[in-house]
């Protein structure tokens, strides 16, 4: 049977960064994977970002979300029935920020499924400086995505200090009971920097397995926060860089958790990932023109303002 993995945590805490470390290790180890992504707005910027990865030993898939519910699970498990039949070693999913964990396990129970793949870990990533005040949406999100974890990552330890990382367990520990989960996080808790991982560091990761944990379900959080995107945004860099922590500041554009997309430069691209903590641009092979706003509360024309469609100018 395929091993299949779930990468999964907040929107902007860092899975996509994980992935790609995690994937390269298991590609110089022989591996043949496949990396099945779920980007939250139907498009699929963060498949983009593994591009590099794709080769003779990776794969990458996309289920687009922006339907419901029901239609995304089937195109969850025909993706998965498709990726079955591929000879995979081993199958990586990272879905969106957002996601229902349950819809995972529920899908692999399922005919065939259930004789094709058996789950190998599921790991939650969280930012080592998660911000304290976060909604109650937002903290269940937390909670659910860690509540059947075998391994809890924090991202960004290198610029965190340990009181920080104290209190984002803390913070963790506090949503899980919020939710009516008796799970307690401790020693689940890898506070390393993944950067300096050595092999027997993504071994034991690779036992981390999962654990079952029961807590009071929400509803669909696909309700609760928004996806705005905007095509053909023409800015220079120093614009892009302005308009962004512009947006951030403006409490008229709504809570906003990540900023994300591409920006044509020259004859090349730059990749934009953006949290209310830090804007990175770096420059990537290949990209389109789109920048994706996430959040809850999102206002559409206020966002506008900022990050005008060119082609509907």
């Amino acid at each position: 049977m395929v091993k299949i993995d779930l990468i999964t945590g907040f929107l902007g805490s860092g899975k996509t960064t994980f992935i790609r470390q995690y994937a390269q290790w298991l590609i110089k180890k022989g591996y043949n994977i496949g990396i099945l992504e779920n980007d939250f707005g139907a498009v699929n910027v963060d498949m983009m970002l593994l591009q590099d990865l794709e080769g003779d030993n990776c794969e990458l898939e996309m289920v687009s979300g922006g339907c419901d519910k029901d239609c995304h699970r089937r195109r969850f498990k025909t993706k998965l029935i498709a990726m079955g039949m591929s000879g995979y070693d081993r199958v990586l999913v990272e879905p969106s920020g957002i996601y229902d964990v349950d819809e995972f396990f529920d899908a692999l129970h399922e005919e065939p499924l259930d004789r094709w793949y058996e789950i190998g870990n599921v790991f939650a990533i969280v930012d080592a400086k998660l911000p304290q005040e976060l909604s109650d949406a937002a903290d269940y999100l937390l909670a659910a995505e860690a509540a059947d974890a075998g391994a809890v990552l924090l991202s960004r330890t290198r610029e965190a200090s340990a009181a920080e990382m104290d209190a984002t367990v803390a913070h963790l520990n506090r949503a899980l009971k919020k939710v009516g989960c008796s799970r307690q996080l401790d020693n689940e808790i890898i506070r390393s920097n993944w950067f300096e991982f050595t092999d027997e560091d993504f071994e034991r990761l690779m036992r981390a397995g999962y654990q079952m944990s029961d807590y009071c379900k929400a509803p669909q959080q696909e309700e609760v926060f928004d996806s705005f995107f905007f095509m053909h945004v023409k800015m220079t860099e120093e614009e892009l860089l302005g308009a962004v922590h512009a947006v951030f500041a403006d409490r008229a554009c709504g809570h906003i958790f990540r900023i994300k997309g591409f920006l044509p430069v020259g004859d090349g691209w730059l990749e934009l990932n953006a949290t209310r903590r830090e804007t990175l641009l770096k420059p990537i092979s290949r990209g389109q023109e789109i920048l994706i706003v996430i959040g809850e509360g999102l206002s559409k024309e206020a966002l506008q303002k900022y990050f005008q469609d060119s082609e509907n100018d």
